[in-house]
């Protein structure tokens, strides 16, 4: 039986408002989203912040004999409460490699405890009724101040949250870089080099293909039971170091480069292809000359993304063990080292409130490197791009 008009009307209406309704949902989706997002930027901005002012205190520091064995000794008792340990410990030291400064006075800004320091932030802290009005006068001289935190990204972990900095972590995730981009860049684009211009297309390259979409997608934790079980265990490369965590990242980012470099060798027009085995061209030369060239923004592209999602791991760095305590910056590829995620999760475990604004300030400067990688592969990925 045919419809009537306003059956077909009824009906045309009905899809109007499901397609409303749907664009409306999916509207509100993405305002969420961005909500989430916005608010998610918002409290690290508010928590990390403050990580990059640090609070220091300006104290007359007399070198006398006492304190070639004790850095105490070189200041007055009601400055020594609120100076950080670790500026005390660092005064013998400077006698040793100075024997001219014993017995004279200087004035000079050091760095304050972590309590002081939070509590010119307002945060909860630790200090009694006394100390805090010694500070508060001290600020109203001019002797106490917050300043620009250096110490931040020159110093390595450290106990005391005053000192404690990224430094060691940022040299040891260059060092692990450099690893993972060394072993998976020509691994990976050399194979998918091979399963695009020369493997023949039968069950074997099926399967490898396969497996290698199917490694792209699984949990990167089992990357790392593989690199302790393989590298660690059965190969015997330092456990905690740049080497064995570059490995390690380096098989997580290889079916990234793989599949990246695949599409990008497609995207070439067969006619390039095939004017050059016109002129004679073999097929080496045809992949090395013509589309190897012209793929290699696309393959940049992908392995800058692939290099970015490795850098921001931290579940097979910390099986293979780089959340080690590390304060100096390491010189070696096979000494201990840790990596700016692993240093973030190891600020996230300590209990004391100058940690959580540490942790923050980590989250920031990691994000900061992620989104200036991603916008470089945007870039390039603009520029060099040609539509055939």
């Amino acid at each position: 039986m045919s419809q009537s008009f306003d059956d077909i009307s009824a009906q045309l209406r009905r899809r109007h408002r499901q397609s409303s309704r749907l664009k409306w949902i999916s509207m509100g989706a993405l305002g969420l989203a961005g909500l989430f997002l916005v608010l998610f930027f918002a409290d690290m901005l508010n928590k990390g912040l403050p990580a990059f002012q640090q609070t220091y205190v300006e104290v007359e520091l007399t070198y006398n004999e006492d304190a070639t064995r004790m850095g105490r000794a070189a200041m007055e008792p009601e400055d020594a409460k609120i100076v950080s340990r670790s500026f005390e410990r660092l005064i013998p030291g400077m006698l040793r490699d100075d024997p001219d400064l014993l017995g004279t006075t200087e004035t000079r800004w050091v760095l304050a405890n972590g309590e002081v320091d939070q509590y010119l932030k307002g945060n909860r802290n630790k200090l009694s009724e006394a100390e805090r009005q010694a500070v508060d006068e001290k600020v109203e001289s001019g002797q106490v101040a917050l300043k620009f935190n250096t110490t931040f990204f020159t110093e390595g972990d450290s106990k005391m949250s005053e000192r404690a900095g990224i430094m060691a972590a940022a040299v040891g995730t260059v060092m692990t870089m450099l690893v993972t981009l060394a072993i998976a860049f020509p691994i990976g684009v050399m194979t998918a080099v091979y399963l695009e211009e020369f493997a023949p297309d039968n069950r074997l390259t099926q399967i490898i293909e396969i497996n290698i979409n199917n490694l792209a997608a699984i949990p990167s934790i089992l990357f790392g039971l593989l690199g302790l079980a393989i590298f660690i265990n059965f190969f015997g490369v330092p456990r905690s170091s740049p080497l064995v965590g570059g490995m390690t990242l380096a098989l997580m980012t290889l079916p990234v480069i793989i599949i990246a470099t695949r599409t990008a060798l497609r995207s070439v027009p067969d006619s390039i292809r095939h004017a050059a085995f016109g002129v004679g061209c073999s097929r080496w030369q045809v992949v090395r000359d013509h589309v190897l060239p012209l793929a290699m923004p696309g393959i940049m592209t992908g392995s800058i993304i692939g290099l970015a999602q490795a850098m921001g791991e931290t579940a097979p760095l910390i099986i293979v063990g780089m959340v080690a305590f590390i304060p100096d910056v390491g010189a070696s590829f096979t000494q201990a080292a840790t990596v700016l995620p692993a240093q973030v999760f190891t600020w996230a475990g300590e209990p004391e409130q100058a940690f959580v604004e540490k942790t923050a300030g980590g989250i920031l400067v990691l994000l900061a490197i992620l989104i200036f990688l991603n916008a470089t592969a945007v870039v390039l990925r603009k520029k060099f791009e040609r539509r055939w």
